[in-house]
């Protein structure tokens, strides 16, 4: 049986991993996440860290400057870009925290993150994207905001990276636990098209959670205040099991699990 449980209350797409990401009113969802979405990253060269964890990309986790690099399409670029970076979806260029404007794949924005970072690194292209644990992510505002009160901080989603917002219809903190199994489809209920995914599991945070999206600066209270109040989780991850156009605005309806 369908219920349904909110609306689709924002969308974000975060093209170079740990990146400032971009809020839009509407997306295709793939087989592999929203189109367009980590499908880049800065790959780490040094081979200390990464040979023990076995994750080479550079996080804010490692650089929290990060978050202050913004991706975006240059659109005075020729019809050509699109071909050499295989993805219409894909930025051109970033701008630094400083303001200067670097293409994405030139060796002065390596330059750069590798200067703040301290060690080489190298920007690489994933055409399945470079996820942590699943492709598409959802939060629902009501368990961000609990979280933030609790931390004594100012919501703000952006902290939480999800791709989807939920705006419940029943309001109340991680409700998103009751969706584990289930599948959320984004539409009318007599859609048979309609986009949707597979909830396969909670999202585990780290301490990406405590850093402000727009000075960078850390808030330990924030990780602290989701490990007391729900076991070091918030959100849920999805498996994508039917594509198809997401927009701000659209019902969620979730079939629960048998």
């Amino acid at each position: 049986m369908l219920i349904e449980i909110g609306h689709v209350e924002a969308i974000f797409r975060y093209p170079v991993k740990s990146m400032r990401g971009e809020r839009l009113e509407a997306a295709n969802l793939g087989w592999h996440g929203l189109d367009g979405d980590r499908r880049l990253a800065f790959r780490r060269m040094d081979d200390t860290d990464k040979a023990r964890s076995g994750f080479p990309w550079l996080s804010a986790s490692k650089l929290p400057a990060l978050l202050l690099f913004t991706p975006h399409r240059n659109q005075d670029e020729d019809a050509d870009a699109d071909d050499a970076h295989g993805d219409p979806h894909l930025p051109t260029h970033i701008r630094t925290p400083d303001g200067k404007e670097m293409p994405v794949f030139g060796d002065d924005l390596a330059k750069e993150v590798g200067r703040r970072y301290g060690a080489p690194v190298q920007m690489m292209q994933l055409k399945h994207g470079i996820f942590d644990e699943a492709s598409i992510s959802v939060i629902a505002s009501d368990t961000v905001r609990e979280i933030s009160r609790l931390a004594g901080q100012t919501p703000d989603v952006r902290r939480f990276r999800p791709n989807v917002v939920v705006r419940l219809l029943r309001p109340s903190p991680f409700q998103e636990d009751e969706w584990l199994g289930g599948v959320l489809s984004f539409g009318k209920k007599d859609d048979d098209d309609a986009p949707a995914i597979t909830v396969t599991m909670r999202d585990v945070r780290c301490s990406m959670v405590n850093l402000d999206p727009d000075s960078a600066s850390p808030a330990p209270e924030m990780l602290k205040a989701v490990v007391r109040a729900h076991q070091n989780t918030a959100g849920i991850y999805g498996a994508v099991t039917r594509i198809g156009r997401l927009a701000v605005g659209q019902t969620i309806l979730l079939r629960a699990a048998a």
